[in-house]
């Protein structure tokens, strides 16, 4: 069984807030896939990790990257997962996969945006009717998060 995880974003953007959880899922061991809602959003997230801090970068691939299965962390709009990750990230309305052979998958969610909510209503009803332990994270006033669900 999968461990899928909804991010409900309130306070920080998904620029601020990705970054630090690759990171976070790096430090356990894992390798992870960002699937974004298209290719505009890829190319996006591609720069951002390259710069986001000023005292380094997160190492990662995009798609028609040859070299992408060495890659802890891969960014793409497709279902694949070359890099054989343990968690997958789902980003800007990006259509799931079957997450079954993932240790954990991941919803970032704008709670600004009524069609994101919607959408994660959907598939928070979708993941629990196939049998995944779910939980739901919401942004506190000032970081950090709180669980809900």
């Amino acid at each position: 069984m999968t461990e899928v995880l909804f991010y409900h974003l309130t306070e920080r953007t998904l620029e601020q807030t990705l970054p630090g959880l690759l990171e976070k899922s790096l430090e356990r061991g894992w390798r992870a896939v960002v699937q974004a809602g298209s290719r505009e959003r890829v190319e996006a997230l591609d720069a951002l990790l390259w710069t986001w801090r000023y005292d380094g970068f997160l190492g990662h691939s995009a798609s028609n990257d040859a070299f992408a299965k060495y890659q802890q962390v891969f960014l793409t709009a497709e279902a694949d997962n070359p890099n054989g990750a343990q968690i997958r990230f789902l980003v800007d309305g990006a259509e799931a996969p079957p997450l079954d052979g993932y240790e954990r998958g991941v919803y970032l969610f704008d709670g600004h945006d009524a069609a994101a909510l919607e959408q994660a209503r959907t598939r928070w009803k979708a993941e629990k009717e196939n049998g995944h332990a779910i939980t739901y994270w919401q942004q506190k006033p000032g970081g950090g998060w709180e669980r809900k669900a």
